[in-house]
């Protein structure tokens, strides 16, 4: 979701840029700088609180198997690197060719573990990012909106912001916005889609990272 609503936000700024420069002053806003947040505005929409709600429903099967595929791997990872810093703490963290070939076994199984919760997690991961792009689609049309009536002219993330006063937020209103334009979306994406309509690699679901060695900076290497 992060990479799409980056992706967004940076389309609006050269938008509200070109807006500024070509509004004569005395037609802009006094009220001037507003602060969006603009994950917030989308998470908190209709469309996706309730569309999130149907991929739980709908992807229940999946989601309970990457659930119980993950904790597996995860426990097998732990395992692997309990005894992997046994066997170092025995040789005096010393590389001995027995424990190369057992942190490569280690680093392996990480590699493989992703890979299969990858797999696993394709569907889900893609109907997660058909949903948010349904939605971010009509971001700018909603941040437009939101910007006329609250008469500001320039919209600022939180992150850009030192400090702020309440008032200066609309990101409700960017919400209200969203739930007229796009009161629902569809779930499930058509067959071959994938995330700004590239026929590529499909997002990459939560996966289990190998646990690292107790000190990282002496990975063991074989002489």
């Amino acid at each position: 979701m992060n990479m799409i609503l980056k992706a967004a936000a940076l389309a609006f700024a050269p938008m509200t840029a070109i807006a500024l420069a070509s509004a004569p002053a005395a037609a802009q806003s006094k009220n001037g700088i507003a602060v969006v947040d603009i994950q917030r505005a989308v998470a908190t929409s209709s469309a996706y609180t309730t569309a999130r709600s149907q991929i739980q429903t709908t992807y229940k099967a999946q989601i309970d198997s990457f659930n119980a595929r993950k904790n597996a791997i995860d426990a097998d990872l732990r395992s692997k690197g309990t005894a992997l810093e046994a066997a170092m703490k025995a040789a005096g963290n010393k590389p001995t060719p027995a424990i190369q070939t057992q942190y490569e076994a280690y680093q392996k199984a990480g590699q493989n573990g992703q890979a299969e919760l990858q797999r696993l997690g394709q569907p889900i991961a893609l109907a997660n990012a058909y949903v948010e792009e349904q939605i971010s689609a009509k971001l700018s049309d909603a941040l437009k909106s939101a910007m006329t009536k609250a008469k500001v002219d320039l919209i600022l993330s939180p992150d850009a912001t030192v400090s702020y006063q309440p008032g200066v937020d609309i990101t409700q209103q960017v919400v209200t916005e969203l739930n007229a334009l796009v009161p629902s979306v569809g779930i499930t994406p058509p067959a071959g889609w994938q995330p700004g309509g590239a026929r590529g690699q499909a997002p990459t679901p939560a996966a289990a990272a190998p646990a690292a060695p107790a000190n990282p900076s002496q990975q063991p290497t074989s002489r």
